[in-house]
């Protein structure tokens, strides 16, 4: 009987230790908004352009879906694999890469928002505004305070 009473006490005891791998992901798209002034800002950009298509999202940045893709889609905390071109408004190429693989929740936030959108296979163009690119600061050959524009593909979520 005391072997019993033990063993269920190691199992109550040591039970709490044991945590079930949770595979949801918590962010919220939507919590943070880019300032008025940043969203006007991407609108007369947009107006100048004569590009009419795009789309705002809750958080204050825009987008175009040219291809919405048919594979699995990624969320905000998902591994993936992107072909990507960034550009500044100028139309000047900051960088740009081929098979990318990050994880979106260690990336601008624009990506976060944006590539959730997609399926894998799908093309997407992000207008991103600068507090949810690099804000404030310079960044290498980005001057501090840019719209970021990117063309990425979805090649597979990882």
């Amino acid at each position: 009987m005391k072997k019993i009473v033990y063993s269920l006490l190691v199992v109550v005891l040591f039970s709490g230790c044991l945590k079930k791998r949770s595979d949801t992901c918590n962010y919220d798209p939507c919590f943070d908004k880019a300032p008025g002034t940043e969203v006007q800002a991407i609108q007369d950009y947009l107006t100048a352009q004569g590009i009419t298509n795009a789309q705002e999202h809750c958080s204050g940045m825009f987008y175009i879906i040219q291809n919405q893709g048919t594979g699995k889609q990624p969320s905000a905390c998902s591994a993936v694999d992107v072909d990507y071109v960034g550009m500044l408004t100028d139309g000047s190429v900051f960088d740009q890469s081929p098979h990318y693989q990050t994880y979106l929740g260690s990336v601008v936030q624009g990506w976060a928002n944006g590539i959730p959108l997609l399926k894998e296979g799908g093309t997407i163009r992000l207008f991103i505004p600068p507090s949810f690119g690099y804000g404030n600061q310079p960044y290498g050959p980005i001057p501090a305070n840019s719209i970021l524009i990117f063309d990425v593909t979805l090649n597979t979520v990882l």
